[in-house]
């Protein structure tokens, strides 16, 4: 059971400073709202889908409206640098167009057989799951919960929507700008909580989950509501390589990859979290990126020019420091960062490691902050086999002016998306997904909003 919490208190990690006190959701208004939610599913998918699709296309204008605020308040709970607090709010809403462009044809009913002489017809259309639990992550709060809620919303379910304790003010802030663009209350309901919560919110029969976070509570939560055969949609962690092949231009792709690897502050699943350089060019690549790595500034989140701001969770400082001592233990060397910026508690220096390899927690955990571990490599059979060597699979990348070359290395390579000459990046047009440690299911692209859909199949037969 729940165990009662009296306050939720959001805090600033720049600064450490209280930013407010919420009232966390108890088990009794857990089970409130996941009543609300079931009751008012009929009513929600029997509304057009023209209606649905107009509230959705109102909050995309809202959050153009309000993004400055929203940017702000995002950035003072999380951490995230202003000025990519403003782009995530900007490009969120190219992937609430595309949903709105195509939800009409992943939902349109399909024919597959007509059958004159029979006078059969076979048909498939695509009905809502029901209640949909979205568990959602606090880094990309706009990006991750928006590739389920909108999908969700628009085929015709009702959500309970977790965010993050992380982003707690941005998940009440997403329900505002819902509700007055049209989105019932019943239809979206957030709950505010830490993990208790979204344990309590598993108790009920939910009809899907959709979970954004680390393998370990992914796993927790398949076994805890495998047994009820509800879907289950798991978005987890990455130990995403990137390979950079000998005939790649060093300078532009030093500056690509170090891009990839420390936006966000390096807290995004899909970030880069090993690099493989050929032999060579490899003391070359270094020195570059080292350098690119080095103009990156540190400072106050709220700062337009800055690029590194403080990790959100605290923990997570503890984790890097652990993951640099074990390197610095078997072998590797330090070239730029490596420990905690001074009186600032929850920052952490971007980090640059050689002379590392598989034996260190660097290049097999994830790290999910500025550190990075770069290794060469004798060719591309070697590259694939250490960019294999992990229980991960969310993203891999390769440099090299050879297309061909890229796609044979790719294609042998174990992920869920493949990047040539680019890295860190997510399309609404593909499919989200992972292997291995880094989840089941998918988001994004028309698959993405089928998945939020059952599938029926339909045998008609005149008289």
């Amino acid at each position: 059971m729940m165990a009662r919490t009296n306050v939720l208190k959001v805090v600033n990690p720049a600064t450490g400073a209280v930013v407010r006190e919420l009232t966390p959701d108890t088990a009794a208004s857990i089970g409130a709202k996941y009543r609300a939610a079931r009751a008012f599913q009929p009513v929600w998918a029997a509304t057009p889908l023209a209606t649905r699709r107009r509230a959705i296309a109102s909050f995309r204008d809202r959050l153009a409206a309000e993004a400055s605020s929203l940017a702000a308040l995002l950035t003072g709970e999380t951490g995230k640098p202003i000025s990519q607090a403003r782009r995530e709010i900007s490009a969120v809403r190219e992937r609430i167009d595309f949903f709105l462009a195509k939800i009409a044809g992943a939902l349109r009913p399909e024919v597959v057989l007509e059958d004159e002489a029979s006078g059969l017809t076979e048909m498939i259309t695509h009905e809502p799951l029901g209640v949909v639990a979205n568990i959602s992550a606090w880094n990309y709060p706009y990006f991750v919960g928006g590739n389920v809620f909108v999908p969700a919303l628009l085929a015709g379910n009702t959500v309970l929507y977790k965010p993050s304790e992380f982003a707690s003010l941005t998940g009440l802030a997403i329900a505002r700008l819902l509700h007055a663009s049209g989105v019932p209350g019943d239809a979206f309901i957030p709950l505010i909580g830490g993990g208790p919560a979204g344990e309590c919110l598993l108790e009920h029969p939910v009809d899907a989950v959709f979970f954004t976070g680390s393998y370990r509570t992914g796993r927790r939560i398949a076994e805890s509501v495998g047994g009820r055969l509800a879907k289950v949609n798991l978005e987890l962690g990455g130990k995403d390589p990137v390979y950079v092949c000998d005939d790649a231009p060093v300078a532009r792709t030093a500056e690509s990859v170090a891009d990839g690897a420390f936006y966000n502050t390096g807290q995004s699943c899909c970030s880069v979290e090993r690099i493989y350089v050929h032999e060579r060019i490899f003391e070359e690549f270094v020195g570059e990126f080292v350098e690119v790595v080095r103009g990156f500034r540190v400072g106050d989140p709220a700062d337009d020019s800055t690029y590194i701001g403080p990790l959100a969770r605290p923990a997570q400082v503890r984790v890097l420091e652990m993951q640099v001592r074990d390197a610095r233990n078997k072998g590797a060397r330090v070239l730029l960062g490596g420990r905690r910026v001074p009186r600032k508690p929850n920052y952490f220096q971007p980090t640059v490691l050689v002379d590392v390899s598989h034996d260190m927690q660097v290049m097999r955990e994830e790290s999910f902050g500025p550190v990075i571990g770069l290794m060469p490599v004798r060719n591309d059979a070697h590259a694939v086999e250490l960019m294999n060597d992990t229980e991960f699979g969310l993203t891999a990348g390769v440099y090299t002016q050879d297309r061909g070359r890229a796609e044979a290395i790719l294609s042998d390579v174990r992920s869920g998306s493949a990047y040539w000459n680019c890295c860190d990046r997510v399309s609404p047009r593909l499919p989200w997904s992972g292997v291995g440690h880094s989840g089941t299911g998918v988001t994004l692209s028309t698959y993405g909003i089928q998945a939020f859909t059952r599938p029926r199949g339909w045998h008609l037969r005149g008289a």
